[in-house]
């Protein structure tokens, strides 16, 4: 098994070159992050994003850490300014394997569909992209950390709660427009009232035991 790559300091000289601005902002370098990894329902959304060095966004953050019109906005910017892919794992991809192989798989369909080839792919979190261990870097809390992972965690939620909401008008009752698919006691209380509809997990728990039935 390849050894996880630590972001340490003296790696980021050797791939940030003369001049990038920012750590994580070149164009041989595409930050991966992802969207929807806890729902119990809808997909989860993976992200690839290569920032343009002299067109970076200004107030790039985690996703998490910014208001939904200021992650409106910066999404339009990336997609203006920037190189970027998107993949979704489809909930019977999640239950046909398990929320993490589903989420490495859409970060490689992320990385594979970028009309540019990167020499490194930083990933936010603990894992790198399976087969691209020689050019991946695992970097933990990263979507705060570097501008091309921080570009793909707005990118990943922004298009994902669209799809939430679509998917509210599709299976009305549930609130995936407010709460985009999360365990909240409102949507709890919509699962127990309505069972569950074709976009819940069916291998998260609280969908599972309503699946079984009344005995489990």
């Amino acid at each position: 098994m390849a050894r996880r790559r630590e972001p340490t300091s003296d790696l980021f000289r050797d791939i940030r070159r003369p001049g990038d601005p920012l750590p994580g902002v070149s164009p041989r370098i595409a930050g991966v992050d992802e969207a929807g990894r806890g729902p119990l329902a809808g997909p989860v959304v993976a992200a690839a994003v290569i920032l343009d060095p002299t067109r970076v966004p200004d107030g790039l953050d985690d996703s998490k850490a910014l208001s939904a019109a200021r992650r409106e906005a910066l999404f339009v910017d990336i997609l203006v300014c920037a190189t970027v892919s998107l993949c979704a794992a489809s909930p019977a991809r999640i239950a046909a394997t398990d929320i993490r192989a589903a989420t490495l798989w859409a970060m490689n369909r992320a990385v594979d569909g970028l009309a540019l080839v990167p020499e490194t792919v930083l990933v936010d979190g603990r894992d790198q992209l399976p087969g691209r261990e020689a050019m991946s870097i695992a970097v933990i809390k990263g979507d705060a950390r570097h501008a091309a992972i921080s570009a793909a965690s707005i990118v990943a939620k922004v298009a994902r709660d669209r799809l939430m909401v679509r998917a509210e008008r599709a299976y009305p009752g549930y609130g995936f427009a407010q709460h985009m698919g999360y365990g909240t006691a409102a949507h709890l209380a919509a699962l127990k009232r309505l069972g569950p509809c074709p976009i819940h997990r069916a291998t998260f728990a609280p969908v599972a035991r309503l699946l079984q039935g009344p005995s489990a």
